[in-house]
């Protein structure tokens, strides 16, 4: 059983599209030139799953990230854990952009 899910939002992607304060606008609001910011710590409740979910997916820049979910552990209380997958090495092997120009 989940008790939600954690995202994140990464302004420096952010184009100001303004896509994810119309779909969850409880989560999301635009600053003055019409970014984007978190509203809280990145936990949607199981009830604004649905709101929260269509403003990540329907984000033409992908500047909001899903953390993963919520679960409670034993004792009742939700651990934060959620870590966002850490991104694979680079191969370097047969990859000419790292290891020379090649026209």
């Amino acid at each position: 059983m989940s008790d939600g899910l954690r995202i994140r939002l990464d302004r420096t992607l952010c184009d100001g599209f303004g896509i994810c304060a119309k779909h969850a606008p409880d989560y999301f609001s635009l600053d003055d030139w019409g970014y984007a910011s978190l509203i809280g710590d990145g936990t949607v409740p199981e009830k604004d799953r649905d709101a929260v979910m269509r403003a990540l997916l329907d984000c033409p820049v992908h500047a909001i990230i899903y953390m993963g979910e919520h679960r409670p552990s034993n004792d009742g209380a939700a651990h934060q854990d959620a870590k966002e997958a850490p991104e694979p090495a680079p191969k370097t092997d047969d990859n000419e952009a790292i290891s020379e120009f090649v026209r």
